[in-house]
Formats: structure tokens, C-alpha cells, sequence
């Protein structure tokens, strides 16, 4: 196991995912353990470090990968009001893909998965 759990196990179906939003490179699903009412992650994918580091990817990804992103947050902000876009680098990104956190309402973790 590597520390990328998005190409170990979302990617790979090992998890499976409730799926908000998909195009021909990413893909964007509702988190599975979520730290807020709505949690919703926004991955590439083919494996991409982080924003920082794109890795062999390069730059052309992202207009697809932020359109992704955009698409997403304008759904939670017409559904709920209000919406967060997030993405961590270094020592705050536990999982060592490029990924983004659309999220609306107070953070909890204690909050439970969305029924299915």
C-alpha cells in the first residue's frame, strides 16, 4: 500500500464511491468519510502528486480537472447555499494525489456516510 489512496483504491474500484461527476479525466465523488455534510472529492484520473507537483502529467490536466471542480461547487452552492473548494500540499496532504474538497456546512468528523 502506498500512500495514494485514490489510485490504490478509488481508481482501482477497491473502494467504491458514490459519483457526482465524471469526464474523461476525473472524476468527482461524494468523500467516504466525510468531515462535513456534504463532502464531495475532485481527483484526476491518472496520478498527479499535488498542485505543486504535477509530475508527469503537466499543466494541460488542469482546465479539465478545474473545470471538474467548478462544476461541482456551482451544484453544492445552488443545493445548499454555500460552498468550500479545498486542496492541501505537503505535510497537510494525507494522500499524495491531486485532489480538491468541495464541502458545504460546519465541519464534523463524527458526521456518517451518506445513505447510498
Amino acid at each position: 500500500m502506498t500512500d495514494d489512496f485514490y489510485c490504490d483504491e478509488v481508481l482501482s474500484g477497491r473502494t467504491p464511491v458514490r459519483v457526482v461527476h465524471e469526464t474523461e479525466h476525473t472524476l468527482a465523488y461524494h468523500h467516504t468519510r466525510p468531515h462535513w455534510p456534504v463532502h464531495i472529492v475532485v481527483i484526476p484520473k491518472v496520478h498527479v502528486p499535488s498542485l505543486t507537483d504535477l509530475g508527469e502529467a503537466g499543466a494541460q490536466l488542469l482546465p479539465e480537472l478545474l473545470e471538474a471542480v467548478r462544476t461541482v461547487a456551482a451544484q453544492v452552492e445552488q443545493e445548499h447555499g454555500a460552498a468550500r473548494v479545498l486542496t492541501n500540499l505537503g505535510a497537510y496532504q494525507d494522500s499524495k494525489h491531486l485532489h480538491f474538497h468541495v464541502n458545504s456546512g460546519p465541519e464534523g468528523p463524527a458526521l456518517e456516510t451518506p445513505p447510498a
